[in-house]
Parts: C-alpha cells; structure tokens; sequence
C-alpha cells in the first residue's frame, strides 16, 4: 500500500486545510491512464471504491487504478517558502 512521509502528511493536511468545505477531507489521487500520470484534488469524502491511506492524520483517497499503480510506493513532498507543494514518488524499500 502507498506509505506518505511525514512531510508528504504534513503537506496534505496543509493542502485540505486551504479548502474550507473539505476540512475532514483529504488529497484524492486518480491514475489518468497512459502516460497522464497521476490527478491530486481536495476531495471531502473517497468515493466508495477508494482505498483510503492514513498517516499522521492526513488522508489520502486512492481510485482503484492509482491504488494499485502505487502499491509499493512512498509519497514525498516537498514545501516551499511561498506555500507551494511538489509532491514525488519513490520505490519503497
């Protein structure tokens, strides 16, 4: 199952904390398919058939694709001075 690092948490709960109505959401990730990547968006709730990973408080909502795509990865994150979020994956191990 996808692990978040602590920073990864951090920057989640920041992220749902800017968007008032979603303030028990979290980060939603969709696989876009083919080579689009992935889609990261506030969502207030998963939808029924995500995978719900919790770290430190901060929610994350996987599709079915993206869930098993990320299986064995860790989200990264890194914050700017400005506010700005870049997240990365990396293999775990």
């Amino acid at each position: 199952m996808l692990t978040l690092t602590q920073t990864a948490a951090e920057a989640v709960k920041e992220i749902v904390s800017r968007v008032p109505a979603v303030q028990d959401g979290g980060v939603r990730i969709r696989d876009t398919g083919g080579t689009g990547g992935f889609e990261l968006s506030v969502a207030p709730d998963p939808q029924p058939a995500d995978t719900i990973v919790v770290t430190d408080g901060a929610r994350v909502f996987l599709d079915e694709t993206a869930a098993i795509a990320l299986e064995d990865r860790v989200l990264d994150a890194e914050l700017s001075d400005d506010g700005a979020v870049r997240f990365a994956l990396a293999t775990q191990g």
